[in-house]
């Protein structure tokens, strides 16, 4: 590169002291080609800076001083002025919506822990360390009570559905197939999770049936042709809930999804297994830009992969006027939670919540397989 950019070159050390940047993040910005020095020595390496860069190094500092992500950073700066202020302002809104989420999400588990301090204090049962044994005379309407409900729609775009969907007196399940034989998969994996309809689960511990269900499923779907079967390219993911009183064992593993709508909003209470969401964790990928990246799809876990699977199994203290939605990323992946949060909430019944859903994932092109389950607290 050219040396005639503004000046005298000035080294790494001094452009450092001027940008407010540290030499490792020069380093780090020149890597990703996000602030490439002016000149560097073809012999040691050295890096040279131009004055005139120092305007760009300083709107990096002060970019990623708002927590914006290197690749968004390096879009912005190739932008004019106006646009570039334009792209600040769209994602502080982002980030003002995500803190809003957090802060959702922040009520909800503090309603959960005071939920589990109330109930402690009002039962003679020892809980288990990290598991509350409470019980409450509540009863989840579909899961012991009044009819909850079930769908699967194969879509507008996929030639065969490999979504399963089932609700019962006490179990939701959702789980959404993969491979040649993903629709296999994932009837097994629902038939592995049955069982627990049928089981006394008065006084037992609700994880550890979850737990054993989960390898009963991971064993059922490889044998229906999962990763040790003959093609080892198919699998499922699998998300579950369980009543037993007023307690909700919640199972998960994959990109399905489960949420609860309350008073205060609906809260999403699962974490996605997936490639995308890890990149999301990382600060990597902001969530707007997730559900277009192209390895959306790719999983970190799921049934039928592996010699043994690895769940997330969680407890919840559920309560009246509570709706459950469990739905595969058929419907998560193209509608928006507002869109899902106001379908349960206007739906008479859990008949009519699964409709209104299936019928957003196809106003929204469903370009995927469609699987919800909904139940609510009487």
């Amino acid at each position: 590169m050219s040396a005639d950019r503004g000046g005298e070159l000035l080294t790494i050390g001094a452009f450092a002291r001027a940008s407010r940047l540290s030499p490792k993040a020069l380093r780090l910005y020149d890597d990703l080609g996000l602030l490439t020095p002016a000149h560097v020595d073809p012999y040691n390496g050295y890096r040279r800076y131009a004055p005139t860069q120092l305007e760009r190094a300083r709107l990096v500092a002060w970019l990623r001083r708002l927590g914006m992500p290197l690749a968004r950073i390096r879009d912005v700066c190739e932008l004019a002025p106006g646009a570039a202020a334009e792209a600040v302002v769209a994602y502080w809104a982002q980030v003002e919506a995500d803190t809003a989420a957090r802060r959702d999400l922040a009520a909800f588990l503090v309603d959960q822990l005071k939920r589990k301090d109330t109930t402690a204090m009002t039962t003679d049962s020892t809980p288990t360390p990290g598991r509350s044994l409470a019980m409450l005379p509540h009863s989840l309407k579909g899961m012991g009570g009044a009819p909850s409900a079930a769908g699967t729609d194969r879509g507008l775009v996929r030639p065969v559905n490999q979504d399963a969907a089932h609700a019962g007196p006490r179990l939701l399940a959702v789980a959404d197939g993969c491979g040649e034989r993903g629709e296999q998969a994932a009837a097994a994996a629902l038939d592995a999770l049955r069982p627990l309809e049928n089981q006394d689960l008065t006084g037992a511990d609700l994880l550890g049936a979850l737990e054993e269900a989960a390898r009963r499923a991971h064993r059922a779907v490889q044998a229906a042709g999962g990763a040790s079967g003959a093609d080892g390219a198919n699998g499922c993911t699998l998300t579950a809930l369980l009543r037993s009183g007023s307690r909700l064992g919640l199972l998960h593993v994959g990109d399905s999804r489960a949420y609860v709508l309350r008073d205060s909003g609906l809260f999403r209470i699962t974490h996605d297994h997936s490639v995308v969401q890890s990149l999301v964790d990382e600060g990597r990928l902001t969530p707007e830009e997730a559900p277009h990246h192209p390895d959306r799809p790719l999983l970190l876990r799921a049934l039928g992969y592996g010699d043994d699977v690895a769940p997330d199994l969680q407890l919840l203290e559920a309560r009246p006027r509570e709706r459950y939605l469990l739905c595969t990323d058929g419907v998560s992946g193209v509608v928006p939670t507002e869109s899902l949060a106001a379908a349960l909430a206007a739906a008479s019944t859990p008949q009519d919540a699964v409709r209104d859903v299936i019928a957003l994932a196809h106003d929204a092109g469903a370009p995927d397989n469609v699987a919800c389950a909904v139940g609510e607290l009487a």
